[in-house]
């Protein structure tokens, strides 16, 4: 016969395995978004690009959503998650937005790439990233367009911040891609720069 002890002990942990399964993750993801009404879209279906690599903070490395409580504080979402590592979340949402802002299909990733003679290649270094749910998501970055025949390039910085309207977790990943196409509608700029100015 179990001790009232005992007894209180297993419905304490029944109970935290209850509220657990009651509290399952969920999983988020970037995405690209569509050019921006009015934005040049310079068809050039034969113009290959490779996107990486791209370097994010230590601090905003991991599967957990990290969130800034404060101005030196920051938490880990337990419940709320990237679908797939950080980094390479940016990367394809960036070479996805260059494809529709550019007008070629000839985009690729740095990690997958086989186009190892691309004309052009992109280097982002993320130096912040953060995420405030019901607030706003902000990014901070630096890129280089290199051109690959002649080592011409131009760098650039995109710092910007998008409002996360409606509150939940959903509308904080739609502001930070938002915030990646403002990001790659400049690194598209740089590339037609580089373009127009090839010998």
């Amino acid at each position: 016969m179990l001790r009232p002890a005992a007894v209180a002990g297993l419905c304490a942990i029944a109970a935290f395995a209850a509220g657990c399964a009651s509290a399952p993750s969920r999983f988020y993801t970037l995405s690209p978004v569509a050019a921006p009404a009015g934005a040049p879209v310079a068809k050039a279906p034969g113009l290959t690009v490779v996107v990486g690599p791209v370097s994010i903070p230590a601090i905003v490395d991991q599967p957990q959503i990290v969130v800034s409580t404060g101005p030196n504080q920051v938490t880990l979402d337990e419940f709320n998650r990237w679908a797939s590592p950080l980094a390479n979340n940016i990367s394809r949402v960036v070479a996805q937005d260059l494809v529709a802002m550019l007008g070629t299909p000839r985009v690729s990733l740095f990690q997958q790439s086989l186009n190892a003679d691309a004309e052009y290649r992109v280097a982002i270094e993320v130096q912040g990233f953060e995420s405030m749910p019901g607030e706003a998501a902000t990014l901070d970055a630096a890129w280089v367009v290199r051109r690959t025949r002649d080592g011409r390039a131009e760098t650039g910085r995109t710092s910007v911040r998008e409002p996360a309207t409606g509150g939940g977790f959903d509308a904080l990943a739609a502001a930070h891609s938002r915030a990646l196409a403002r990001m790659s509608q400049d690194i598209a700029d740089a590339i037609r720069t580089l373009d127009r100015a090839a010998p």
